[in-house]
């Protein structure tokens, strides 16, 4: 009886990781249609249901075994065996890191209580240790002593999108052109020179991107080549080599990639040789496989801490009224937990701002949102905690503290990465990066908008400035969708008393927005404010905001590039 409950859990539990992962690859391989046929619609759905299928499957798979164990829910020795006899059915799976987080993920809903156990779960397994196996069906391969036409021409054939195309001439030509300017003119191919494409396309929004390498000078040049589907049809629109607009593809503000996944640690390993400053768990959230990054994450995170003696301290810049911020200096990361109570005039309950970031976590971020992992249960040395931290934490999120075997134990919190806050920033820069990063700043606000999503509160300090000088929205208690909103014209006051009176004299509702009233608070430092208001007129403007909603409610999806114009090779009324 005892041999057929940890058979029958065992199976349950690599039933439920293989019902998630089949499910994960038929919703992916709906998405190169969508592209096809332009069905931007079906694209965005599509997307939001794979966000989606993780937690509905853990849940499901935790009630069938809630059902069969009933008392033995919480036995800690069954448990043990459970693992090792998970062990046994996943040892030869080829995504076998993504099954072990699998289990991690139901055993934590399951077990009362439950903090990280090496005992009872796979705490330090994962990429590193998963075999790397041979990848000759990874990508295509193009020998050098083809020559630059036929390679090109090659590529462009293996990847018929099944559409109709602009000109594809003119693209091959276009590619030619773009690598005997970059590649060819300060490197000489040889015997060894090879090109490899990833065969797996990466799709997201209204874009397909193709993913390479070529082994030329010694050393492998990655590059990315971007198609998108106009009113006319395909066309390549650029070809990407600079590696930092490279990572920003992959960045920690992207959307995940829908991307025909066989082996995730096979592709993981050839994207970790071509985006070279991405880290692991940076790639496998890249690909949509967003819980085992978390996953690889959080044992980064238990590798710094054992590597490092610095402690937790407050984040620098101005305290939140919903949020409470730390961080570990040594460490690329912030921890933020929602408080008990807040400040004046923030009314919402815990589980609002909890639903707001959901919504961000499935909404298209558009390379201005930052992602974030939500944990529970979340143990920190204690002596590793600053006392000043210490006393910040009692006094505003005490309900949410446990301190146990010199551990601080923390219920609830999201990690996110570290940034410096855009209003810190614009404080200490030169006036030329000041005008840079408030152009940037606006432009984070528009294209959030076009994305459907209404800041709320647009103060410089919501805002970070990344390592790249990007400018990323990072407070997401007060968003709202765009189209909930109501822009208004402030009314003109007309009488004595509506000209001097202390409080608006007209009628104003939950949603309205007065777009006028950003100049007053949006920039701070007064050698920038009014090139930013030249620069972004439109931002002050409220029928500039309604276009943008009647867009969006019109069924447009408006695209948002993530690499700079300039580098595309057509002018935009050419598609």
């Amino acid at each position: 009886m005892y041999h057929s409950l940890l058979d029958k859990t065992s199976k349950i539990l690599i039933e439920g990781f293989e019902n998630y992962f089949r499910n994960f690859k038929e919703l992916t391989s709906y998405t190169p249609r969508h592209f096809r046929e332009k069905d931007w619609r079906a694209m965005k759905e599509n997307h939001r249901k794979r966000l989606m299928l993780y937690k509905d499957q853990v849940f499901t798979t935790k009630s069938i075994l809630y059902d069969l164990l009933k008392e033995k829910v919480a036995d800690y020795d069954f448990w043990k065996k459970a693992k090792l006899a998970y062990i046994l059915l996943s040892k030869e799976r080829k995504d076998k890191e993504l099954a072990e987080t699998f289990f991690n993920s139901v055993i934590r809903k399951l077990y009362p209580d439950l903090a990280i156990n090496e005992e009872l779960m796979f705490v330090h397994e994962g990429f590193n240790s998963c075999e790397i196996y041979p990848n000759d069906n990874l990508y295509f391969t193009y020998p050098a002593n083809w020559g630059l036409q036929k390679i090109i021409r090659s590529i462009i054939a293996d990847f018929d999108f099944e559409a109709p195309y602009l000109n594809k001439e003119a693209d091959i030509q276009f590619l030619v052109k773009a690598i005997r300017e970059v590649i060819l003119s300060r490197y000489t191919t040889t015997d060894e020179t090879v090109t490899q494409v990833l065969k797996s396309v990466f799709y997201r929004n209204k874009a397909a991107y193709l993913i390479g390498r070529t082994y030329v000078g010694g050393k492998w040049m990655p590059f990315i080549i971007p198609f998108l589907n106009g009113p006319n049809g395909v066309y390549v629109d650029t070809l990407i080599f600079d590696p930092k607009i490279m990572a920003h593809l992959f960045s920690f503000t992207r959307s995940y990639f829908m991307v025909d996944v066989e082996i995730p640690s096979q592709m993981v390993a050839f994207l970790n040789s071509v985006i070279t400053h991405k880290q692991v768990h940076e790639l496998y959230n890249a690909i949509g496989f967003n819980k085992h990054g978390k996953t690889e994450f959080y044992r980064d995170f238990l590798n710094h801490l054992d590597h490092s003696e610095d402690q937790f301290v407050l984040a620098e810049g101005i305290k939140g009224m919903v949020m409470t911020v730390f961080t570990l200096p040594s460490y690329n990361i912030v921890f933020k937990m929602i408080k008990d109570y807040f400040d004046p005039p923030k009314t919402m309950t815990r589980q609002e701002v909890r639903n707001k970031y959901k919504m961000v976590g499935q909404h298209d971020r558009v390379g201005r949102m930052a992602d974030t992992h939500e944990f529970e249960e979340f143990h920190l040395p204690l002596d590793r905690i600053h006392p000043n931290l210490m006393q910040e934490l009692r006094s505003t999120v005490n309900s949410h503290l446990e301190i146990r075997n010199n551990e601080l134990i923390i219920k609830h919190l999201y990690t996110e990465r570290k940034m410096i806050p855009l209003n810190m920033y614009l404080e200490q820069c030169s006036l030329e990066e000041a005008k840079s990063a408030v152009e940037e700043y606006g432009d984070a606000i528009l294209q959030l908008a076009k994305a459907n999503i209404f800041p709320g509160d647009m103060m410089t300090k919501n805002f970070g400035v990344t390592r790249q000088k990007r400018i990323v929205f990072y407070d997401y208690d007060e968003i709202e969708f765009l189209t909930d909103m109501n822009f208004r014209w402030k009314p003109k006051p007309e009488t004595f008393e509506q000209i001097y009176a202390s409080e608006p004299w007209y009628e104003i509702r939950p949603n309205d927005v007065f777009p006028e009233d950003f100049k007053k608070f949006m920039i701070g430092r007064q050698d920038v404010k009014s090139h930013f208001i030249e620069y972004h007129q439109n931002l002050f403007n409220p029928d500039y905001w309604t276009s943008i909603q009647n867009r969006i409610k019109n069924g447009e999806w408006i695209h948002a590039l993530p690499y700079p114009n300039k580098i595309r090779f057509r002018p935009e009324e050419e598609v």
